[in-house]
């Protein structure tokens, strides 16, 4: 069975029988995870090989392990500054900001993968411009070329670990003051100002081969008046054909109120594959989700499959093996020696 271009969530900590149904349905190719399917390093252990054991080729396993506000599992898991200390180390020691950035990325892959799990959406490539509450110092700095030298860096750390880096939230959310979970937010920048700020470390991480793109849910009325993950002219023209960007294309959440303008949740999804995402998220919403597998119809691609089969995690060490390893005992006390911003709770995403 291939995997389909729908990335689901669960209720709570363990399967429910009509959960272990919905996985295998064909439109299904995913799951996301966040803080209430996470009780203990056992039981997580559990749920992630229990989907594993579902469908062949197995399903992605995904999670929002950014660091800061946004770090889903935490008890037993290292705690991960916000990048934005990454950035504020930059000013002052590039070499020194690659170093930390390199090796906070192998350390939060390396601890998921130990999991079975394959997929942290990250990193976060939007500048902070100093209005999006909901990025803030989710994003490493304003300069685009801060920005784009630490999230290179992170990502060369995550690919040693076996993880698939995923650049988000493309073209940019960091310049509009609506959260696009509650709102739309509309930028109204020409097309010009983007090319020269917030499209350059997508560039630049495509020049690197990053594996996948999450597209926001942010309407540039200078360029569409869609919100770009609704867009053809955002994934096919600009990401595609002028970016040259060959990976995987993720949706942002499509039951998200910037979302909403495109219809019903399987017209969601259906415009948003149409525009040429490969995989649609559907979280937060069981009456969205069950609407999506039951009516959407012809949604699956056989080059999406192959670029979703690429983000599969490589798998090293089991946890037992990498927390005994030297190498995790280094990263954890590097990663420990930059004092990390306060954390916030951010289940949202």
């Amino acid at each position: 069975m291939s995997l389909g271009p729908v990335m689901v969530d669960l209720q709570g900590a363990a399967l429910l029988p009509e959960e272990r149904e919905m996985l295998s349905h064909p439109l299904v190719g995913g799951v996301i995870l966040f803080s209430r399917n996470f009780e203990s390093i056992e039981q997580l252990q559990g749920l992630v090989q229990e989907i594993h054991l579902l469908r062949s080729p197995r399903l992605l396993v995904a999670v929002d392990q950014e660091g800061g506000r946004v770090q889903r599992f935490r008890d037993g898991f290292t705690r991960l500054p916000a990048v934005r200390r990454l950035g504020e180390i930059h000013q002052k020691n590039p070499r020194h900001a690659r170093h930390l950035a390199e090796t906070t990325g192998w350390l939060m892959a390396s601890e998921l993968l130990s999991m079975g799990i394959d997929i942290s959406f990250a990193p976060v490539l939007d500048l902070d411009y100093g209005i999006s509450t909901v990025i803030g110092d989710r994003a490493f700095d304003r300069s685009a070329e801060t920005v784009s030298d630490l999230a290179h860096a992170y990502m060369i750390g995550m690919r040693k670990a076996g993880m698939a880096a995923t650049g988000k939230h493309f073209p940019g959310h960091g310049a509009v003051h609506a959260d696009s979970h509650t709102d739309l937010p509309v930028d109204t920048r020409p097309y010009e100002d983007l090319v020269n700020e917030d499209l350059l470390p997508f560039e630049r991480l495509i020049h690197y081969d990053i594996s996948a793109i999450m597209v926001a849910h942010v309407v540039f009325s200078r360029v569409d008046n869609r919100p770009a993950s609704f867009s053809p002219v955002w994934i096919r023209e600009i990401l595609r054909d002028r970016l040259g960007f060959e990976g995987a294309v993720f949706s942002d959440d499509l039951s998200m109120v910037a979302a909403h303008g495109a219809g019903c949740c399987t017209e969601r999804a259906h415009e948003a594959i149409q525009a040429g995402c490969d995989m649609v998220l559907v979280c937060n919403s069981p009456e969205d989700r069950n609407e999506v597998l039951s009516e959407l119809k012809g949604a699956e691609s056989p080059v999406s499959h192959l670029r979703l089969i690429r983000m599969h995690g490589k798998f090293k060490m089991n946890r037992d093996e990498l927390y005994a390893s030297k190498a995790w005992l280094s990263a954890v006390e590097v990663v420990n020696s930059y004092e990390p911003s306060p954390l916030l709770d951010m289940d949202m995403e």
